[in-house]
């Protein structure tokens, strides 16, 4: 009986520590998106669980996904640029036949992606958290930080943005101004765990649990203004040394295409940005149930 007892107990622990770090998943989808629901359902949890740990981040403990087909009201009255949109602690809602364009280049991305937006909102306790730093930490989580995406950034970071300027690159409704600002608010991001640690984005978030403003808990946590990390994050993008083994790899006709990409995404940041019509007005009207995309 003692021994029926112990092998009982040794199986429990075994499944507790088998789904530590893991959510438990719901996921909602019309019969016409029973394969994409299936792919989400199949997500490694425990790989990305460790890469939100590395970032500070706990794993939400529910997940509940919903998969919107195009021809749905919900798809209908929302943006066409957006993928997806995570919402509190555990609500998730993805349009798949969107997927495919950066920063959401399938929709596993997309789902972990979305995810990182609620393991950012669970960590800074339901306070507002700035749009770049979450879109940041959720590119650079979700996909990593790439030579392909230093690139894209390189002839953008000769011509420094300001956080200002940012914002304004996503409330553009063109898609090359959003893509430039996941690039951007990423780069800065990747930056700042460089130079203070891979958890930071956690460390940063906690502050803000405890009721301090974003500002005031990226400097208590950092030691420095969000304003002198983006000019350092800049200065270290400008750095032609950076380059120049990208330029001589055997992919150099691959970073010359980036590069005229990049030269593209330059003029376009000069243009005067269109802002979101309805929808950032009913954001602003419901701030309680803010979405992110």
């Amino acid at each position: 009986m003692r021994y029926a007892l112990l092998c009982l107990t040794f199986v429990s622990l075994m499944t507790t520590q088998d789904r530590a770090g893991q959510a438990e998943l719901t996921v909602h989808a019309p019969r016409s998106l029973e394969a994409a629901a299936e792919r989400v359902r199949k997500l490694d949890q425990a790989a990305f669980s460790r890469s939100l740990a590395l970032a500070g981040l706990p794993m939400p403990r529910a997940i509940v996904i919903t998969l919107i087909a195009r021809d749905d009201p919900r798809a209908i009255s929302t943006p066409s640029w957006v993928v997806g949109l995570a919402a509190g602690t555990s609500d998730i809602r993805i349009f798949p036949d969107r997927t495919g364009a950066y920063p959401h280049d399938s929709l596993e991305t997309v789902v972990r992606h979305e995810i990182v937006h609620l393991a950012l909102h669970t960590r800074a306790g339901g306070r507002p958290l700035p749009r770049w730093f979450h879109e940041g930490v959720a590119v650079a989580i979700e996909s990593g930080w790439g030579a392909r995406d230093e690139m894209r950034l390189l002839l953008a970071a000769l011509d420094p943005p300001s956080l200002a300027d940012i914002s304004r690159l996503f409330a553009s409704d063109a898609y090359a101004d959003t893509t430039q600002a996941y690039l951007l608010s990423a780069a800065l991001v990747n930056d700042v765990r460089e130079q203070h640690g891979s958890d930071v984005p956690g460390r940063i978030a906690e502050q803000v649990a405890s009721g301090l403003p974003f500002d005031a808990a990226f400097r208590a946590v950092t030691g420095e203004t969000v304003e002198d990390a983006a000019a350092r994050a800049w200065r270290g993008y400008r750095q032609v040394s950076r380059w120049v083994p990208e330029a001589t790899s055997p992919s150099s006709v691959w970073t010359l295409i980036l590069v005229l990409s990049g030269l593209a995404f330059v003029v376009r940041l000069r243009r005067r940005r269109h802002l979101r019509r309805q929808w950032d007005e009913e954001q602003r009207d419901n701030p309680d149930d803010q979405l992110l995309p």
